[in-house]
Protein backbone atom coordinates (compact mmCIF):
# COMPACT_ATOMS: atom_id res chain seq x y z
CA UNK A 1 0.00 0.00 0.00
CA UNK A 2 1.37 3.37 -0.67
CA UNK A 3 1.86 5.71 2.57
CA UNK A 4 -0.47 8.69 1.67
CA UNK A 5 1.21 10.45 4.52
CA UNK A 6 4.68 10.17 3.60
CA UNK A 7 5.98 13.73 2.62
CA UNK A 8 6.77 14.63 -0.89
CA UNK A 9 10.41 15.01 -0.54
CA UNK A 10 10.82 11.86 1.45
CA UNK A 11 9.07 9.97 -1.40
CA UNK A 12 11.35 11.78 -4.03
CA UNK A 13 13.75 10.40 -2.42
CA UNK A 14 12.80 7.09 -2.37
CA UNK A 15 12.43 7.44 -5.81
CA UNK A 16 15.87 8.04 -6.89
CA UNK A 17 17.17 5.36 -4.49
CA UNK A 18 15.21 3.05 -6.47
CA UNK A 19 16.57 4.59 -8.97
CA UNK A 20 20.45 4.06 -8.11
CA UNK A 21 19.76 0.82 -7.14
CA UNK A 22 18.23 0.01 -10.16
CA UNK A 23 20.91 1.73 -12.29
CA UNK A 24 23.96 -0.19 -10.78
CA UNK A 25 23.47 -3.18 -12.78
CA UNK A 26 23.02 -1.85 -15.84
CA UNK A 27 25.68 0.43 -15.73
CA UNK A 28 27.69 -2.56 -15.01
CA UNK A 29 26.65 -3.27 -18.64
CA UNK A 30 27.10 -0.87 -20.18
CA UNK A 31 30.51 -0.68 -18.94
CA UNK A 32 31.40 -4.09 -20.25
CA UNK A 33 29.63 -3.52 -23.58
CA UNK A 34 32.09 -5.31 -25.58
CA UNK A 35 30.81 -8.53 -24.04
CA UNK A 36 27.27 -8.37 -26.17
CA UNK A 37 29.38 -7.89 -29.37
CA UNK A 38 31.70 -10.69 -29.06
CA UNK A 39 29.62 -13.00 -27.95
CA UNK A 40 30.11 -16.40 -29.64
CA UNK A 41 26.89 -17.18 -30.18
CA UNK A 42 25.67 -13.70 -31.72
CA UNK A 43 26.26 -14.00 -35.25
CA UNK A 44 24.06 -17.17 -35.98
CA UNK A 45 21.44 -16.28 -33.94
CA UNK A 46 20.99 -13.13 -35.90
CA UNK A 47 21.41 -15.19 -38.88
CA UNK A 48 18.96 -17.22 -38.53
CA UNK A 49 16.92 -14.91 -37.64
CA UNK A 50 17.24 -12.78 -41.04
CA UNK A 51 16.86 -16.02 -42.58
CA UNK A 52 13.47 -16.61 -40.94
CA UNK A 53 12.34 -13.20 -41.76
CA UNK A 54 13.55 -13.03 -45.43
CA UNK A 55 12.15 -17.18 -46.06
CA UNK A 56 9.15 -16.14 -43.96
CA UNK A 57 9.90 -20.28 -42.68
CA UNK A 58 11.55 -21.68 -39.80
CA UNK A 59 14.42 -23.84 -41.26
CA UNK A 60 13.75 -27.42 -40.49
CA UNK A 61 17.04 -28.33 -41.58
CA UNK A 62 20.49 -26.41 -41.18
CA UNK A 63 21.31 -24.03 -43.85
CA UNK A 64 24.58 -22.60 -41.95
CA UNK A 65 27.14 -25.47 -41.49
CA UNK A 66 29.07 -28.36 -43.35
CA UNK A 67 26.40 -30.28 -42.09
CA UNK A 68 23.95 -28.63 -44.60
CA UNK A 69 20.48 -30.91 -44.99
CA UNK A 70 20.78 -31.94 -41.16
CA UNK A 71 17.62 -32.09 -39.60
CA UNK A 72 17.68 -28.72 -37.03
CA UNK A 73 15.19 -26.72 -34.90
CA UNK A 74 15.45 -22.89 -34.50
CA UNK A 75 13.67 -23.62 -30.98
CA UNK A 76 14.98 -19.71 -30.26
CA UNK A 77 12.95 -18.03 -32.91
CA UNK A 78 11.00 -15.24 -31.69
CA UNK A 79 14.55 -14.63 -29.74
CA UNK A 80 16.28 -14.63 -33.16
CA UNK A 81 13.99 -12.25 -35.06
CA UNK A 82 13.94 -9.83 -32.34
CA UNK A 83 18.00 -10.21 -32.38
CA UNK A 84 17.83 -9.84 -35.90
CA UNK A 85 15.65 -6.57 -36.05
CA UNK A 86 17.13 -4.60 -33.54
CA UNK A 87 20.03 -5.06 -35.49
CA UNK A 88 18.90 -3.76 -38.67
CA UNK A 89 17.79 -1.14 -37.60
CA UNK A 90 20.45 0.21 -34.99
CA UNK A 91 23.54 -2.23 -35.63
CA UNK A 92 25.62 -3.20 -32.70
CA UNK A 93 24.41 -0.46 -30.77
CA UNK A 94 20.93 -2.25 -31.01
CA UNK A 95 22.69 -5.64 -29.66
CA UNK A 96 23.80 -3.50 -26.59
CA UNK A 97 20.88 -2.07 -25.88
CA UNK A 98 19.22 -5.61 -26.38
CA UNK A 99 21.16 -6.54 -23.28
CA UNK A 100 21.34 -3.08 -21.11
CA UNK A 101 17.64 -3.25 -21.90
CA UNK A 102 16.71 -6.81 -20.51
CA UNK A 103 19.09 -6.30 -17.71
CA UNK A 104 17.21 -2.98 -16.65
CA UNK A 105 14.04 -5.08 -17.09
CA UNK A 106 15.46 -7.88 -14.75
CA UNK A 107 17.00 -5.60 -11.56
CA UNK A 108 13.32 -3.82 -12.04
CA UNK A 109 11.75 -7.49 -11.47
CA UNK A 110 13.71 -8.52 -9.00
CA UNK A 111 13.52 -4.92 -7.03
CA UNK A 112 10.05 -5.23 -7.56
CA UNK A 113 10.00 -9.37 -6.19
CA UNK A 114 11.46 -8.35 -2.93
CA UNK A 115 9.74 -5.55 -2.05
CA UNK A 116 6.49 -7.21 -2.30
CA UNK A 117 8.37 -9.77 0.59
CA UNK A 118 9.87 -7.12 2.69
CA UNK A 119 9.54 -3.35 3.74
CA UNK A 120 12.73 -2.96 4.71
CA UNK A 121 14.51 -0.88 1.84
CA UNK A 122 18.33 -2.17 2.88
CA UNK A 123 17.18 -5.53 2.22
CA UNK A 124 15.72 -4.70 -0.83
CA UNK A 125 18.48 -2.79 -2.36
CA UNK A 126 21.23 -5.60 -0.91
CA UNK A 127 18.86 -8.40 -2.32
CA UNK A 128 18.48 -6.73 -5.38
CA UNK A 129 21.84 -5.88 -6.02
CA UNK A 130 24.01 -8.96 -5.03
CA UNK A 131 21.79 -11.30 -7.67
CA UNK A 132 22.76 -9.00 -10.01
CA UNK A 133 25.96 -8.83 -9.30
CA UNK A 134 26.24 -12.78 -9.66
CA UNK A 135 24.91 -12.61 -12.77
CA UNK A 136 27.16 -10.34 -14.40
CA UNK A 137 29.13 -12.72 -16.27
CA UNK A 138 25.58 -13.55 -18.29
CA UNK A 139 25.14 -9.68 -19.37
CA UNK A 140 25.50 -11.37 -23.09
CA UNK A 141 22.67 -10.90 -26.21
CA UNK A 142 21.41 -14.45 -25.19
CA UNK A 143 17.99 -16.00 -24.66
CA UNK A 144 18.79 -16.31 -21.24
CA UNK A 145 18.19 -12.94 -20.21
CA UNK A 146 14.35 -13.22 -21.18
CA UNK A 147 14.35 -16.43 -19.51
CA UNK A 148 15.83 -14.79 -16.34
CA UNK A 149 13.33 -12.25 -16.55
CA UNK A 150 10.21 -14.41 -17.14
CA UNK A 151 11.73 -16.94 -13.89
CA UNK A 152 11.72 -13.99 -11.66
CA UNK A 153 8.35 -12.68 -12.57
CA UNK A 154 6.90 -16.29 -11.91
CA UNK A 155 9.00 -16.85 -8.73
CA UNK A 156 7.04 -13.14 -7.72
CA UNK A 157 3.44 -14.49 -9.16
CA UNK A 158 3.73 -17.85 -6.69
CA UNK A 159 5.36 -16.63 -3.68
CA UNK A 160 2.67 -14.25 -4.00
CA UNK A 161 0.08 -16.56 -4.33
CA UNK A 162 1.80 -18.67 -1.50
CA UNK A 163 1.65 -15.76 0.90
CA UNK A 164 -1.36 -14.06 0.74
CA UNK A 165 -4.03 -17.29 -0.62
CA UNK A 166 -4.83 -15.20 -3.76
CA UNK A 167 -4.69 -17.01 -6.82
CA UNK A 168 -5.85 -14.55 -9.02
CA UNK A 169 -1.99 -13.61 -10.37
CA UNK A 170 -1.36 -17.24 -10.88
CA UNK A 171 -3.58 -16.47 -14.28
CA UNK A 172 -0.78 -14.60 -15.89
CA UNK A 173 1.29 -17.76 -15.56
CA UNK A 174 0.23 -19.56 -19.16
CA UNK A 175 0.57 -16.85 -21.08
CA UNK A 176 4.01 -16.11 -19.76
CA UNK A 177 4.71 -20.05 -20.50
CA UNK A 178 3.69 -19.52 -24.25
CA UNK A 179 5.94 -16.63 -24.77
CA UNK A 180 9.17 -18.80 -23.21
CA UNK A 181 8.47 -21.99 -24.76
CA UNK A 182 9.02 -19.92 -27.77
CA UNK A 183 12.19 -17.39 -26.91
CA UNK A 184 14.54 -20.41 -25.14
CA UNK A 185 14.44 -23.88 -23.88
CA UNK A 186 14.89 -23.37 -20.43
CA UNK A 187 11.39 -23.05 -19.82
CA UNK A 188 11.99 -26.48 -18.73
CA UNK A 189 13.27 -25.37 -15.30
CA UNK A 190 10.02 -22.61 -15.04
CA UNK A 191 7.92 -26.09 -15.20
CA UNK A 192 10.34 -27.58 -12.79
CA UNK A 193 9.51 -24.65 -10.23
CA UNK A 194 5.63 -25.06 -11.39
CA UNK A 195 5.39 -28.55 -10.53
CA UNK A 196 7.21 -27.98 -7.13
CA UNK A 197 4.66 -25.57 -6.25
CA UNK A 198 2.20 -27.74 -7.22
CA UNK A 199 3.08 -30.26 -5.05
CA UNK A 200 3.62 -28.52 -2.14
CA UNK A 201 -0.38 -28.25 -1.02
CA UNK A 202 -0.12 -32.29 -1.07
CA UNK A 203 3.36 -32.01 0.67
CA UNK A 204 1.85 -30.02 3.65
CA UNK A 205 0.23 -33.32 4.62
CA UNK A 206 2.95 -34.71 5.89
CA UNK A 207 5.64 -32.08 5.93
CA UNK A 208 5.56 -29.58 8.71
CA UNK A 209 6.18 -26.20 8.00
CA UNK A 210 4.42 -22.52 8.62
CA UNK A 211 3.53 -22.31 4.93
CA UNK A 212 0.24 -21.83 3.64
CA UNK A 213 0.04 -22.95 0.20
CA UNK A 214 -2.77 -22.50 -2.02
CA UNK A 215 -5.14 -25.47 -2.40
CA UNK A 216 -3.68 -28.18 -4.60
CA UNK A 217 -6.80 -28.09 -7.34
CA UNK A 218 -6.05 -24.19 -8.27
CA UNK A 219 -2.31 -25.55 -8.81
CA UNK A 220 -2.83 -28.56 -10.49
CA UNK A 221 -5.19 -26.53 -12.96
CA UNK A 222 -2.70 -23.54 -13.50
CA UNK A 223 0.17 -26.60 -14.13
CA UNK A 224 -2.06 -28.17 -16.87
CA UNK A 225 -2.63 -24.59 -18.17
CA UNK A 226 1.03 -24.16 -18.44
CA UNK A 227 2.12 -27.07 -20.14
CA UNK A 228 -0.54 -26.71 -22.54
CA UNK A 229 0.33 -23.66 -23.36
CA UNK A 230 4.11 -24.16 -24.16
CA UNK A 231 2.61 -26.51 -26.93
CA UNK A 232 1.80 -22.89 -28.81
CA UNK A 233 5.52 -22.93 -30.65
CA UNK A 234 6.17 -24.45 -33.93
CA UNK A 235 7.40 -27.57 -32.87
CA UNK A 236 4.24 -28.43 -30.95
CA UNK A 237 4.59 -31.00 -28.29
CA UNK A 238 7.79 -32.05 -30.19
CA UNK A 239 9.63 -28.99 -28.19
CA UNK A 240 9.45 -31.42 -25.29
CA UNK A 241 11.84 -33.87 -27.46
CA UNK A 242 14.10 -30.92 -28.20
CA UNK A 243 14.40 -30.27 -24.67
CA UNK A 244 15.58 -33.62 -24.02
CA UNK A 245 17.79 -33.91 -26.41
CA UNK A 246 19.59 -31.27 -24.85
CA UNK A 247 19.09 -32.54 -21.35
CA UNK A 248 21.01 -35.65 -22.57
CA UNK A 249 23.88 -33.81 -24.12
CA UNK A 250 26.21 -34.56 -21.56
CA UNK A 251 29.44 -34.07 -23.13
CA UNK A 252 29.09 -29.89 -23.47
CA UNK A 253 29.42 -29.90 -19.52
CA UNK A 254 33.10 -30.34 -19.94
CA UNK A 255 33.95 -28.47 -23.49
CA UNK A 256 31.69 -25.53 -23.70
CA UNK A 257 33.11 -22.94 -21.15
CA UNK A 258 30.29 -21.63 -20.08
CA UNK A 259 28.96 -24.82 -19.62
CA UNK A 260 30.74 -25.88 -17.03
CA UNK A 261 30.70 -25.49 -13.09
CA UNK A 262 31.49 -22.39 -11.33
CA UNK A 263 35.12 -21.82 -11.31
CA UNK A 264 35.54 -19.73 -7.81
CA UNK A 265 37.89 -17.20 -9.21
CA UNK A 266 35.69 -14.08 -9.13
CA UNK A 267 34.08 -12.47 -6.33
CA UNK A 268 30.55 -13.10 -7.97
CA UNK A 269 31.35 -16.95 -7.46
CA UNK A 270 31.15 -16.38 -3.82
CA UNK A 271 28.41 -14.37 -3.60
CA UNK A 272 26.16 -16.79 -5.13
CA UNK A 273 27.64 -19.74 -2.41
CA UNK A 274 26.95 -16.89 -0.09
CA UNK A 275 23.24 -16.13 -0.93
CA UNK A 276 22.88 -19.80 -1.17
CA UNK A 277 24.10 -20.71 2.42
CA UNK A 278 22.69 -17.27 3.79
CA UNK A 279 19.24 -18.24 2.36
CA UNK A 280 19.74 -22.08 4.29
CA UNK A 281 20.30 -20.55 7.72
CA UNK A 282 17.13 -18.54 7.19
CA UNK A 283 15.18 -21.45 6.45
CA UNK A 284 16.57 -23.39 8.98
CA UNK A 285 16.19 -20.57 11.56
CA UNK A 286 12.81 -18.66 10.56
CA UNK A 287 10.86 -20.40 8.03
CA UNK A 288 11.44 -24.10 9.37
CA UNK A 289 12.30 -25.67 5.89
CA UNK A 290 8.92 -24.91 3.71
CA UNK A 291 8.67 -27.64 1.24
CA UNK A 292 8.09 -25.15 -1.92
CA UNK A 293 11.43 -22.74 -0.56
CA UNK A 294 13.66 -25.76 0.67
CA UNK A 295 13.10 -28.03 -3.06
CA UNK A 296 13.25 -24.70 -4.66
CA UNK A 297 16.80 -24.33 -3.00
CA UNK A 298 18.00 -27.86 -3.95
CA UNK A 299 17.15 -27.72 -7.25
CA UNK A 300 18.87 -23.97 -7.49
CA UNK A 301 21.77 -25.92 -6.01
CA UNK A 302 21.96 -28.45 -8.80
CA UNK A 303 21.28 -26.70 -11.61
CA UNK A 304 23.91 -23.70 -10.72
CA UNK A 305 26.77 -25.43 -9.07
CA UNK A 306 26.48 -27.76 -11.85
CA UNK A 307 26.49 -25.29 -15.00
CA UNK A 308 27.64 -21.26 -14.83
CA UNK A 309 25.31 -20.50 -17.15
CA UNK A 310 22.36 -21.29 -14.85
CA UNK A 311 23.69 -19.51 -11.39
CA UNK A 312 20.61 -17.24 -12.07
CA UNK A 313 18.51 -19.93 -10.54
CA UNK A 314 20.43 -19.64 -7.58
CA UNK A 315 20.54 -16.10 -7.21
CA UNK A 316 17.07 -15.77 -7.49
CA UNK A 317 16.32 -18.28 -5.65
CA UNK A 318 18.24 -17.52 -2.52
CA UNK A 319 16.77 -13.53 -2.69
CA UNK A 320 13.47 -14.98 -2.71
CA UNK A 321 13.69 -17.20 0.05
CA UNK A 322 15.65 -14.41 1.79
CA UNK A 323 13.55 -11.35 1.27
CA UNK A 324 10.66 -13.54 2.96
CA UNK A 325 12.52 -14.96 5.52
CA UNK A 326 14.45 -12.27 7.02
CA UNK A 327 13.04 -9.93 9.70
CA UNK A 328 12.80 -6.72 9.03
CA UNK A 329 14.55 -3.50 10.65
CA UNK A 330 11.49 -0.87 11.80
CA UNK A 331 14.19 1.83 10.61
CA UNK A 332 14.73 0.88 7.30
CA UNK A 333 11.00 0.14 6.61
CA UNK A 334 9.04 1.73 3.16
CA UNK A 335 6.01 1.34 1.61
CA UNK A 336 5.76 -1.64 -0.42
CA UNK A 337 4.45 0.51 -3.40
CA UNK A 338 5.56 4.20 -4.60
CA UNK A 339 3.24 6.22 -6.18
CA UNK A 340 2.79 6.55 -9.89
CA UNK A 341 4.53 9.87 -10.05
CA UNK A 342 7.39 9.29 -7.87
CA UNK A 343 7.41 5.76 -10.01
CA UNK A 344 7.96 8.10 -13.04
CA UNK A 345 10.98 10.12 -11.44
CA UNK A 346 12.47 6.61 -10.86
CA UNK A 347 12.39 5.59 -14.66
CA UNK A 348 13.81 9.52 -15.68
CA UNK A 349 16.46 8.50 -13.29
CA UNK A 350 17.50 5.28 -14.63
CA UNK A 351 17.17 5.66 -18.21
CA UNK A 352 18.80 9.68 -17.51
CA UNK A 353 21.68 7.39 -15.39
CA UNK A 354 21.75 4.76 -18.59
CA UNK A 355 22.71 7.33 -21.59
CA UNK A 356 24.80 9.02 -19.37
CA UNK A 357 26.66 6.12 -18.66
CA UNK A 358 26.54 5.06 -23.07
CA UNK A 359 28.54 8.20 -23.64
CA UNK A 360 30.21 7.76 -21.03
CA UNK A 361 31.58 4.57 -22.53
CA UNK A 362 31.48 5.42 -25.56
CA UNK A 363 28.99 2.89 -26.46
CA UNK A 364 28.67 3.90 -30.63
CA UNK A 365 28.84 1.90 -33.61
CA UNK A 366 32.34 2.81 -34.63
CA UNK A 367 33.56 2.02 -31.20
CA UNK A 368 31.90 -1.38 -30.74
CA UNK A 369 33.22 -2.18 -34.28
CA UNK A 370 36.93 -1.87 -33.05
CA UNK A 371 35.81 -3.96 -29.97
CA UNK A 372 34.41 -6.74 -32.57
CA UNK A 373 37.52 -6.48 -34.64
CA UNK A 374 40.03 -7.17 -31.48
CA UNK A 375 37.88 -10.84 -30.68
CA UNK A 376 36.99 -11.44 -34.23
CA UNK A 377 38.17 -12.17 -37.80
CA UNK A 378 36.94 -9.35 -39.14
CA UNK A 379 40.34 -8.27 -40.78
CA UNK A 380 40.27 -11.90 -42.24
CA UNK A 381 37.27 -12.08 -43.98
CA UNK A 382 37.55 -8.62 -45.43
CA UNK A 383 40.67 -10.18 -46.98
CA UNK A 384 39.00 -13.21 -47.38
CA UNK A 385 36.47 -12.06 -49.71
CA UNK A 386 38.91 -9.31 -51.33
CA UNK A 387 40.74 -12.07 -53.10
CA UNK A 388 37.67 -14.34 -53.63
CA UNK A 389 38.20 -17.23 -51.61
CA UNK A 390 35.33 -19.48 -51.44
CA UNK A 391 33.83 -22.74 -50.29
CA UNK A 392 33.88 -24.81 -47.03
CA UNK A 393 35.89 -23.00 -43.88
CA UNK A 394 37.52 -24.98 -41.10
CA UNK A 395 37.23 -22.69 -37.76
CA UNK A 396 37.26 -23.39 -34.26
CA UNK A 397 34.31 -23.12 -32.48
CA UNK A 398 34.43 -19.75 -31.16
CA UNK A 399 34.75 -17.86 -34.38
CA UNK A 400 31.84 -20.28 -36.06
CA UNK A 401 28.52 -17.58 -35.01
CA UNK A 402 30.68 -14.64 -36.56
CA UNK A 403 31.67 -16.32 -39.87
CA UNK A 404 28.03 -17.43 -40.11
CA UNK A 405 27.02 -13.51 -40.08
CA UNK A 406 29.90 -12.09 -41.94
CA UNK A 407 31.20 -14.51 -44.30
CA UNK A 408 28.20 -16.54 -45.59
CA UNK A 409 30.44 -19.68 -46.00
CA UNK A 410 29.68 -23.07 -44.61
CA UNK A 411 31.00 -23.37 -41.22
CA UNK A 412 32.87 -26.40 -39.57
CA UNK A 413 31.03 -25.72 -36.39
CA UNK A 414 29.57 -22.93 -34.26
CA UNK A 415 28.36 -22.55 -30.97
CA UNK A 416 25.16 -24.62 -31.57
CA UNK A 417 27.02 -27.36 -29.48
CA UNK A 418 23.52 -29.52 -29.16
CA UNK A 419 22.67 -29.37 -33.13
CA UNK A 420 27.04 -30.84 -33.56
CA UNK A 421 27.15 -33.37 -30.86
CA UNK A 422 29.42 -34.14 -28.54
CA UNK A 423 31.74 -36.38 -30.57
CA UNK A 424 32.02 -33.21 -33.26
CA UNK A 425 33.22 -30.73 -30.59
CA UNK A 426 35.86 -33.15 -29.51
CA UNK A 427 37.13 -33.80 -32.47
CA UNK A 428 37.16 -30.15 -33.03
CA UNK A 429 39.16 -29.83 -29.84
CA UNK A 430 41.60 -32.47 -30.42
CA UNK A 431 42.25 -30.76 -34.07
CA UNK A 432 42.72 -27.40 -32.97
CA UNK A 433 45.22 -28.69 -29.99
CA UNK A 434 47.21 -30.21 -32.59
CA UNK A 435 46.69 -33.59 -31.20
CA UNK A 436 47.93 -36.82 -33.31
CA UNK A 437 45.71 -37.32 -36.02
CA UNK A 438 45.34 -33.88 -36.44
CA UNK A 439 45.66 -34.30 -40.46
CA UNK A 440 43.02 -36.94 -40.75
CA UNK A 441 39.92 -34.73 -39.76
CA UNK A 442 37.01 -34.77 -42.37
CA UNK A 443 36.47 -31.23 -41.71
CA UNK A 444 39.86 -29.97 -42.30
CA UNK A 445 40.42 -32.10 -45.28
CA UNK A 446 37.70 -30.94 -47.27
CA UNK A 447 37.68 -27.35 -46.42
CA UNK A 448 38.86 -24.86 -49.07
CA UNK A 449 40.01 -21.78 -46.54
CA UNK A 450 40.90 -22.58 -43.02
CA UNK A 451 40.18 -19.42 -40.75
CA UNK A 452 43.00 -20.00 -38.08
CA UNK A 453 43.56 -18.20 -34.33
CA UNK A 454 47.02 -16.77 -34.38
CA UNK A 455 48.21 -18.24 -31.48
CA UNK A 456 46.48 -22.35 -32.14
CA UNK A 457 48.54 -25.15 -31.94
CA UNK A 458 47.09 -26.03 -35.63
CA UNK A 459 48.04 -22.80 -36.46
CA UNK A 460 51.48 -23.28 -36.16
CA UNK A 461 51.39 -26.98 -37.77
CA UNK A 462 49.55 -25.40 -41.03
CA UNK A 463 52.57 -23.30 -41.69
CA UNK A 464 54.57 -26.32 -42.25
CA UNK A 465 52.48 -28.52 -43.64
CA UNK A 466 52.78 -28.58 -47.56
CA UNK A 467 49.37 -29.45 -48.30
CA UNK A 468 48.23 -26.14 -47.37
CA UNK A 469 49.51 -22.25 -48.04
CA UNK A 470 49.34 -19.15 -45.67
CA UNK A 471 47.50 -16.16 -48.13
CA UNK A 472 47.06 -13.82 -44.97
CA UNK A 473 47.75 -13.53 -41.85
CA UNK A 474 47.16 -10.45 -38.53
CA UNK A 475 47.73 -10.43 -35.04
CA UNK A 476 44.59 -12.30 -34.15
CA UNK A 477 44.06 -14.98 -37.16
CA UNK A 478 45.94 -16.57 -39.96
CA UNK A 479 44.07 -17.67 -43.51
CA UNK A 480 44.95 -21.32 -45.06
CA UNK A 481 44.10 -22.27 -48.09
CA UNK A 482 44.85 -25.89 -49.59
CA UNK A 483 48.06 -25.79 -52.31
CA UNK A 484 46.45 -28.85 -54.05
CA UNK A 485 42.76 -29.57 -54.75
Amino acid sequence: MTDSNSPRAEQIARAAMVALVCSIPVLACLRGAGASVTDADLGWQMTAGMWILHHRALPHTDPFSTMHGAPWQAYSWLYDILLAKLYSWWKLVGIVAYTAGFVALITAAVYRMVSRLTPDFLQRAILTIAPLICMSRLYTPRPWLITILLFVLEIDILMQARRTGRIRELLWLPPIFALWANIHIQFIDGLLVLFVAAAEPILARWWQSDARPPGWRPMVAVTAACILATFLNPYGPGIYRIAWGLASQSGVLNTVEEMKAMPFRTISDYVVLFLALTASGVLFRYRKFPPFETLMLAMAAVLSFRSERDLWFMAITAAAILAAGLPASDRTRMPRRLPAWALSITLVLTAAIALAGASLWNVRQQHLQTILARSMPVNAVVAIRADDYSGPVFNDYNWGGFLIWKLGDPVTIDGRADFYGDARLDRSIKTWSGQPGWDSDPGLRSASIVIAPEKAALTQLLRVDPKFTLVYQDKLAAVFVPRYR
